[in-house]
């Protein structure tokens, strides 16, 4: 309701040529509700096991890759990145939930560890990887760590190829304007950073906010969408609002 999805409807489902990187724990692309809408590598799928088909310095990347244990499988052991895939992108069909977007290209790819837990110099892959991809948006629902110029150069790559960078602006409700909270608080024009709202209007408790660093917020609390293993699960956090916002996005691309 929040976001005016069943209105967008009326004019449009989105679109397959919008290809969205859900930069995560992954993505469990054999969910019945999000198979039909993730990325296929063509070249991959239909090449031969343990080889580069494509040339692009990854092996079997076929719906995308594992930055967390360097394999072409970023299936989704945690279930934090395929929720927040769900919310992007999950079919309107006759099963479980719709997404922002019922047509869109989702490209899964994991750098946090089935334990929730991650390293920069994985993101910074992830990034390269997601440009190299074609993506046109990023939805990222992850942040921590200080400051840190590879990343944000890597943000910068993105922007310069024309991509937009989604982040969560943190749940510690934080002022953001006054604690930096990255990779939401990068000055680089392609970064929008999305805060949480609860269900009467207003912000979220847990949201980080700021004027000037927070750009927009969207639906955060017991959001329902997709988990591995065809199932469904309820989330709170400025990470469910991102791919909220992500979808909008992607109806803007």
């Amino acid at each position: 309701e929040d976001v005016n999805a069943e209105k967008a409807w009326g004019i449009s489902k989105g679109s397959k040529t919008v290809r969205i990187a859900v930069i995560d724990t992954g993505v469990d692309y054999t969910h019945q509700d999000l198979k039909a809408n993730m990325w296929t590598n063509e070249l991959e799928a239909n090449g031969l096991p343990g080889v580069d088909d494509d040339g692009n310095g990854y092996i079997d990347d076929v719906h995308g890759y594992d930055f967390a244990n360097d394999d072409g499988d970023p299936q989704d052991g945690h279930g934090h990145g395929t929720h927040c895939a769900g919310n992007i992108g999950a079919k309107h069909d006759r099963s479980g939930i719709r997404g922002v977007m019922d047509n869109v290209e989702i490209v899964g790819i994991k750098f946090l560890s089935d334990s929730g837990s991650g390293e920069s110099e994985d993101a910074i892959e992830s990034i390269e990887y997601a440009i190299q991809a074609g993506v046109h948006l990023m939805s990222n629902s992850w942040g921590g760590g200080g400051f840190s110029q590879a990343l944000k150069d890597a943000i910068q790559a993105a922007n310069d190829a024309g991509i937009v960078f989604v982040a969560a602006a943190g749940n510690s409700n934080d002022d953001n304007d006054r604690t930096d909270s990255f990779p939401a608080n990068y000055d680089v024009d392609n970064v929008i950073s999305v805060g949480a709202m609860g269900g009467n209007g207003k912000k979220a408790s847990f949201s980080s906010y700021g004027s000037d660093k927070v750009h927009v917020f969207a639906p955060g609390s017991n959001i329902l969408s997709t988990v591995p293993g065809n199932r469904y699960q309820k989330m709170s956090g400025t990470s469910m609002a991102t791919p909220l916002a992500s979808g909008v996005i992607g109806f803007l691309l």
